[in-house]
């Protein structure tokens, strides 16, 4: 008998011991758990910038792109529909202050989820903002029934206007095409001045009914001068690359021609996109070509021709032009193809990425 006596007792304490946290008037008999509380469920989700960032360049493309051609935008709304019948959304973004409200209307069929890319066009302001700013997302969403709303702000943070977004890999390098503005008044004062160096005081391009032959020597002469005019002008390298915010090693800070121009300073890149904007101005094909740790202006030689002429540009203003051809040259033989990325100003601008406001 002790030991049935023993065996209550034992079963008498587990039940005593049971824990019912949560539920202060549970039975102390019952040791079933609570019953959990359902909570509702979310249908919206919201993703603004990369990781929270928001880069002009971007932004500005996609805000040329038709809403349903775009593959990326500034906020992306994903919107669930959890019912069996159809559901209409109403869905607005805006970066209040900074940029216009776009409106998209939705249409879900039952049990479908669809992820749709806003990019609402910027105030000019964004593209005069020079430093990493912080502002809000404001998306409103509604559907037919009179308590179907919903609305929420997202915190990001508006990059410098000057900040490309290189990705891994150099992912988004056609995007520098960007900073090839061939139509700013600096860039055409720029042409001007090059154009006095020349014997004819002409910069005509490829003019088509040249030869091959003479189109390149045509190219490389209109090349010498535009070099040499900037040398008169003062410009030199000065190193300015550095930027803020996250993505440090796939960012870098890249100045508009104009401001090259106007400052008489350039590193590579800079230097770069503004050849690449003085021979685009003058309807030859240019180029940005980029190796690990520097980057040369190109040109195509002769309409249809397979070969470019490659320039240093980072020796403006300190040596001569064969000096920055023939560096080029050297500098492009000691990398693998692999690590060399080209890009191609037209084709870029087919592709839809057209000069920042």
């Amino acid at each position: 008998m002790k030991y049935f006596a023993l065996a209550a007792f034992l079963v008498s304490s587990i039940f005593a011991s049971q824990s019912f946290a949560g539920d202060a008037t549970a039975d102390r008999g019952d040791v079933r758990p609570p019953t959990a509380v359902r909570q509702p469920v979310n249908p919206y989700k919201i993703q603004a910038g990369i990781d929270g960032e928001i880069f002009p360049v971007l932004a500005n493309y996609a805000s040329l792109q038709r809403q349903n051609d775009r593959t990326f935008g500034v906020v992306s709304v994903t919107l669930s529909n959890t019912t069996d019948t159809v559901a209409f959304k109403r869905v607005s973004v805006q970066i209040p202050g900074w940029s216009d409200d776009e409106i998209q209307t939705v249409e879900l069929a039952p049990g479908t989820t669809r992820t749709v890319a806003f990019a609402p066009a910027f105030l000019p302001r964004l593209y005069q903002n020079h430093e990493i700013t912080a502002a809000t997302a404001r998306v409103a969403i509604s559907g037919s029934a009179p308590n179907d709303t919903y609305e929420t702000t997202v915190p990001v943070r508006l990059r410098s206007a000057e900040d490309m977004f290189w990705g891994n890999g150099f992912k988004y390098a056609s995007f520098i095409a960007s900073w090839v503005t061939p139509h700013d008044h600096q860039v055409e004062a720029a042409l001007a001045q090059a154009r006095l160096l020349t014997p004819d005081h002409r910069l005509p391009g490829y003019e088509s009914w040249k030869t091959a032959a003479q189109q390149e020597t045509e190219t490389y002469r209109e090349a010498r001068a535009i070099f040499n005019a900037l040398q008169r002008m003062g410009l030199s390298y000065v190193k300015s690359s550095a930027t803020l915010g996250d993505h440090q090693g796939v960012s870098e800070r890249v100045r508009m021609p104009r401001v090259s121009l106007t400052e008489s300073s350039a590193n590579c890149i800079d230097a770069v996109v503004m050849y690449a904007s003085l021979f685009e101005n003058l309807g030859m094909d240019a180029s940005v070509v980029i190796v690990p740790g520097h980057a040369y202006a190109g040109v195509r030689v002769a309409e249809g021709s397979s070969k470019f002429l490659l320039i240093d540009v980072a020796l403006t203003g300190r040596s001569t032009f064969d000096a920055a051809v023939a560096s080029a040259e050297k500098g492009m033989a000691s990398h693998p193809p692999s690590t060399i990325t080209q890009v191609m100003v037209e084709k870029a601008r087919s592709a839809g990425i057209y000069p920042m406001p």
